[in-house]
């Protein structure tokens, strides 16, 4: 019997793995990765031009005005204004009291909408999520939902006429013996006003990410928290509530990133001079100094400031999230 033996290669002459070059940012290999899949994939890569165009041309554009609160603007000259003038404008608005009062009424409005308006849709989708009867729980989703479809304009139109002298709630207070409220022109009342129109309009809406992701819970949790002689309360509190509570954290930090941004429209149709007091906000503020007065550059400073707050917020309650519960936006 004859057996056959493999003689070695020499050395030197053993096929060897191609080399990978690498330039001076990524490997040779990557590129080509990036370009053959969009080669592959080119139609579903050319869905996000008009959205990339639209955060170019209204969103990362616009940024370079921001140039003119340190510079002289002048209505008909330059579009980056006349001359240098560095921190003049930010120093009147930090000296302006008026601008510290109209912060604070954004603080009182931001932090009333953050405490009230996100754990309702919250509570909402729990209850709604406990409704065994179909076509009760389709009822009451199609009619909280319906308020955010109305424009805001709708909606402060409604909450006009109906706290007005006239109006049916003072034809109710009348019922009872109560002397007309005039709820529209009292700067006490305009808090409480906000904040509930705000909650009408956004309540329902919200919940829809909220029911998505109870979807996403596995039920054999449920039924665990069953075996162990969990109440509904309880599978609520130690099953519910975690599983979607990466999608609370995430909108929590949203919301706390628009915190200042309160709604410049509902605030600009509902208020009047009366109520300036404590429905003067930020934005508004910025509206009068900046259109209605051409303070261009005064405005632009003022918004420049408000940004800084913003992303200072947004990244702060990332990082507390993210050493906390482990949960984080980036």
């Amino acid at each position: 019997m004859s057996t056959s033996t493999t003689s070695a290669p020499p050395p030197g002459t053993q096929d060897t793995p191609p080399k990978t070059r690498h330039g001076p940012g990524r490997p040779v290999t990557a590129r080509r990765g990036w370009r053959r899949a969009l080669r592959r994939d080119w139609q579903l890569y050319s869905l996000a031009v008009l959205p990339l165009l639209f955060f170019l041309v209204f969103r990362y554009l616009p940024m370079i005005g921001n140039v003119i609160a340190f510079r002289r603007f002048e209505p008909g000259g330059s579009i980056l204004g006349e001359q240098w003038v560095g921190l003049r404008y930010v120093r009147m608005f930090l000296t302006d009291p008026t601008f510290w009062q109209v912060f604070c009424n954004t603080l009182w409005l931001g932090g009333l909408t953050l405490v009230f308006c996100f754990p309702i849709p919250i509570v909402l989708a729990l209850l709604l999520n406990e409704v065994r009867r179909r076509s009760l729980k389709r009822f009451v989703q199609s009619v909280s939902y319906l308020p955010h479809f109305l424009s805001v304009v709708i909606v402060a139109g409604i909450t006009m006429q109906m706290l007005a002298t006239d109006g049916p709630v003072n034809h109710v207070l009348d019922w009872f013996g109560h002397d007309p409220v005039r709820f529209i022109q009292e700067p006490g009342w305009f808090r409480t006003i906000y904040v509930g129109s705000e909650i009408w309009q956004t309540a329902g809406w919200g919940t829809i990410l909220y029911l998505a992701a109870l979807t996403t819970i596995d039920e054999d949790l449920y039924e665990a928290a069953r075996i162990d002689g969990a109440s509904r309360w309880r599978q609520i509190w130690h099953v519910t509530l975690p599983g979607i509570r990466p999608t609370m954290i995430t909108l929590l930090i949203l919301n706390i990133g628009t915190f200042l941004a309160v709604g410049f429209e509902k605030v600009l149709l509902l208020y009047n001079p009366l109520t300036y007091p404590t429905a003067d906000v930020v934005s508004t503020y910025l509206y009068r100094a900046g259109v209605e007065s051409n303070s261009f550059s005064y405005a632009a400073a003022i918004g420049l400031f408000e940004a800084i707050i913003g992303l200072v917020l947004v990244t702060g309650a990332n990082q507390l999230s993210r050493r906390t519960v482990g949960t984080s936006l980036w």
